[in-house]
């Protein structure tokens, strides 16, 4: 398998970090150029040869003679009234057949678009499409394609579609009109006709062309906050799995809300919500709250308790603007304890990162400290903000003083160590990352049940090609928790990158999603890895499944890119009578 020049194969690069042109184009980028080239008029392939090898820049007119600058200056004088050269009412003009006036017309029309001046050249490629037979059908198309630029000139985008429109009628492979037209479908708002315009000229360029690639990925993101936002206004709750929950209360040490004891075997209000919430009896926990919160002060303990973790129930099925009215009506108590409203903050924080507002996260986290400056949650939280966002020097510091506050916990104990292993990669500090692959090696000796130890080391041997050993440790960690759809998921991209062994990836995606329905992260991969193998129909299908998962309007974001690439090439394959044994027959053997 082709590499990128990291550890990782191109297409499984773009799985991990998510770049939606590569994932949503990713399996047509191994397409062979030739059969591009083949396929087009003689004066195509010439330039698709010469842009796929970066020889030429692009030209925005075809068609053109071999003139200087200097000739242009000498170029035929026109009559006042309508801007045609003289020469055209010639008697020996007037000799030559329609198609050989119509490139005279069209010559002279080039000589304009050079010269700026496009209404001019507008009016003489009009001749030229008028005179020009019907049977000259590549020479008419490029006519229209040089019309369509005048206009483009002209920010005149209707003309600019229309005009690409006729020459693609005549020549359905013509690059240059399909990009044109792609231009104008973005300047008109048509985003989806954009998308897939730039995805047919990704795939006839042989995904060689940057500045085409550079233009899908900027629809694909365009288009992707447009659907997110649509979709966001009707979006339903996602009740979350167990694993789900599990995982994100492994990350606090000290929630004031889940270290409450319930003793009573008929618990009512916050005390009954708790216990529902800990038995995954995810449906009960509202209501449960609501007789906590709607009791009379006399007759409630835990009214700040209940509002806190209806909150916490609400951030963790994207209800985020009633997370958001929970958690500041704790915040701004200020008789609450203390770590009621630092834990409060420190949730609200991870809301504002999932809103995209990176300011107000690290406000939040900042207020938290003053407010319980000793409690490693707030650290551990704001440490892993950092680590996603690449400030590793601050993940670093904010994991060790985590640490420092509760050195017994081996989850923020790790992931100092994986920070400070990616720090090691950043700095290329080969001696220091030695050292942190050698602490992990003892870590996972001290802690022996904590999955996050496997999981981490794991992913951190197969980024060192340690493929076997990393294997070896994500089984040990499957075995300790057999129903966490991640480790399959991240085992599968294991064997993707090790073996390529599609077969056996599918098998794991699949048990990933069979162990945890509500796995966002298993859909989105396996719809990857489909769309990868050509299967579009039901990569897409997948993408709904993770997009009905989704809490955010970041994660639509990226999923709805994921969708709207993979449509737009089923749509272009389609058009352009594409088979999925043409598309295949040159891809490497997984």
């Amino acid at each position: 398998m082709e590499s990128t020049g990291s550890t990782f194969p191109k297409w499984q690069l773009a799985i991990l970090i998510g770049t939606p042109v590569a994932l949503g184009l990713g399996y047509l980028y191994w397409k062979n150029q030739n059969q591009s080239i083949e396929e087009g008029t003689d004066d195509d392939k010439t330039e698709l040869k010469k842009k796929l090898t970066g020889d030429t820049k692009s030209i925005s007119i075809d068609g053109d003679t071999a003139k200087s600058a200097s000739s242009n200056a000498n170029s035929p004088t026109t009559n006042a009234s309508n801007g045609i050269p003289k020469e055209f009412e010639s008697k020996q003009f007037k000799k030559l057949s329609p198609f050989e006036k119509a490139v005279k017309y069209k010559e002279s029309g080039n000589d304009c678009f050079k010269n700026g001046k496009y209404d001019g050249a507008i009016e003489l490629y009009d001749k030229a499409i008028e005179i020009c037979p019907k049977s000259n059908s590549i020479d008419l198309s490029q006519f229209y394609q040089n019309r369509a630029a005048a206009y483009e000139q002209l920010k005149k985008w209707s003309n600019v579609s229309d005009d690409c429109t006729k020459a693609l009628e005549l020549n359905p492979k013509y690059v240059k009109a399909l990009h044109r037209r792609a231009r104008a479908f973005e300047n008109l708002k048509q985003l989806e006709l954009c998308l897939e315009d730039v995805t047919a000229v990704a795939i006839l360029e042989g995904f060689q062309n940057n500045n085409s690639l550079i233009f899908a990925d900027r629809i694909l993101k365009e288009l992707g906050l447009m659907h997110a936002k649509e979709a966001m206004i009707n979006k339903e709750p996602v009740e979350p799995s167990t694993n789900f929950v599990t995982s994100y209360f492994k990350s606090f040490s000290q929630d004031p809300i889940h270290k409450v004891v319930v003793s009573s075997t008929e618990p009512k209000g916050f005390l009954k919500a708790s216990k529902a919430f800990k038995n995954g009896q995810y449906n009960e926990v509202v209501s449960a709250c609501n007789e906590e919160i709607e009791s009379s002060e006399d007759d409630s303990d835990y009214k700040l308790e209940a509002i806190l973790l209806r909150g916490t129930y609400y951030l963790l099925s994207g209800q985020f603007d009633k997370s958001l009215t929970d958690f500041n009506q704790v915040i701004n108590n200020k008789d609450a304890d203390p770590k009621l409203r630092s834990n409060a903050l420190t949730k609200r924080a991870s809301l504002q990162m999932q809103t995209d507002q990176r300011e107000a996260s690290f406000s939040d986290f900042e207020a938290a400290i003053k407010l319980d400056p000793e409690n490693p949650d707030i650290y551990h939280h704001r440490g892993q903000v950092y680590l996603l966002v690449e400030q590793l020097d601050d993940a670093v510091n904010d994991f060790t003083k985590a640490t420092d506050l509760a050195p017994k916990n081996p989850i923020t104990y790790v992931h100092k160590l994986y920070s400070e292993y990616r720090q090691a990669v950043n700095e290329q500090d080969n001696t220091k990352l030695f050292a942190k692959i050698e602490e992990f090696s003892e870590t996972v000796k001290n802690y022996p049940e904590c999955i996050e130890v496997y999981s981490l080391f794991a992913q951190i041997l197969s980024d060192q090609q340690q493929f076997q050993l990393a294997d070896d440790y994500f089984e040990k960690a499957m075995n300790l928790e057999p129903n966490n759809a991640g480790l399959y998921v991240h085992r599968g991209l294991l064997l993707l990158q090790w073996k390529g062994d599609i077969n056996e990836a599918l098998k794991l995606l699949e048990k990933a999603i069979e162990v945890d329905e509500k796995c966002e992260f298993a859909y989105e991969t396996l719809g990857t890895v489909e769309v990868q193998r050509g299967n579009l129909e039901r990569a897409i299908a997948l993408f709904d499944n993770a997009m009905k998962l989704a809490k955010s309007e970041m994660e639509l974001t990226h999923i709805f890119s994921l969708r709207d690439a993979a449509q737009a090439q089923l749509n272009v394959t389609k058009k352009m009578g594409l088979t999925l044994a043409s598309l295949m027959s040159n891809l490497p053997n997984f």
